[in-house]
């Protein structure tokens, strides 16, 4: 069992959950152990593309963990969120309400290399430990910018104020540190909504296969 698998990743799981799922797929499938690792996380609340290597592959995990990646979002205007995303506490923060004009006037100032802050609540190492456990310790979490780059950012539908956005962007983007940074430019507050990984590299979604059709 050497090779790669992909996977949609349903809602609600890590994706941790889903190595193990499909770890315990395969060994009451094969009646072998087999190893079972991912090439890069996903949110608990995202869906979408989770690239896993199994046996041998889990040797060459890293040629594909900094491959680009695509996402379909929907980023919520006019609050806050702790966590920058569903999971944390929402405030809300303003009722102004951007037009579509300024929206993708701002989507611009994001295209190619940026330096972005990755969010206290993303699954970056610090010391050895996530950035995340020590946020919720109430540990003060400083993480240094970084650059990346946005290939894309376009917007699909805008109904205030919930905004859909596909972004292509090189491995490192943090979409939730995305989607506040541009609330903030528009002179409102935002946080991401709804997150699906849809492409990572040359993979794409339309090849990956539900938990329930693993085999």
């Amino acid at each position: 069992m050497d090779g790669i698998l992909l996977v949609d990743k349903p809602a609600g799981w890590t994706s941790h959950d889903v190595v193990a799922k499909v770890r315990s797929i395969l060994k009451k499938n094969t009646g072998q152990k087999v190893k079972v690792g991912h090439t890069g996380t996903l949110d608990p609340f995202a869906t979408g593309l989770l690239v896993l290597v199994t046996g041998s592959y889990t040797k060459r995990a890293s040629e594909y963990s900094k491959l680009d990646k695509t996402y379909e979002a929907e980023i919520s205007l006019g609050a806050n969120s702790s966590t920058g995303d569903t999971e944390g506490e929402i405030v809300a923060v303003s009722a102004e309400k951007p037009s579509q004009e300024a929206i993708e006037a701002v989507f611009g100032t994001f295209l190619g290399d940026i330096e972005q802050s990755p969010h206290k609540y993303s699954a970056i190492k610090i010391n050895g430990q996530r950035a995340y456990k020590l946020a919720r310790e109430g540990k003060t979490v400083e993480i240094e910018p970084r650059k990346v780059k946005v290939y894309s950012l376009d917007l699909v539908n805008y109904s205030y104020p919930k905004l859909k956005i596909t972004t292509e962007v090189s491995s490192g983007t943090y979409i939730r540190s995305l989607a506040e940074d541009i609330g903030e430019k528009l002179a409102t507050s935002a946080y991401l909504s709804e997150l699906r990984r849809t492409r990572v590299g040359k993979f794409d979604i339309k090849d990956a296969k539900r938990l329930d059709e693993i085999k």
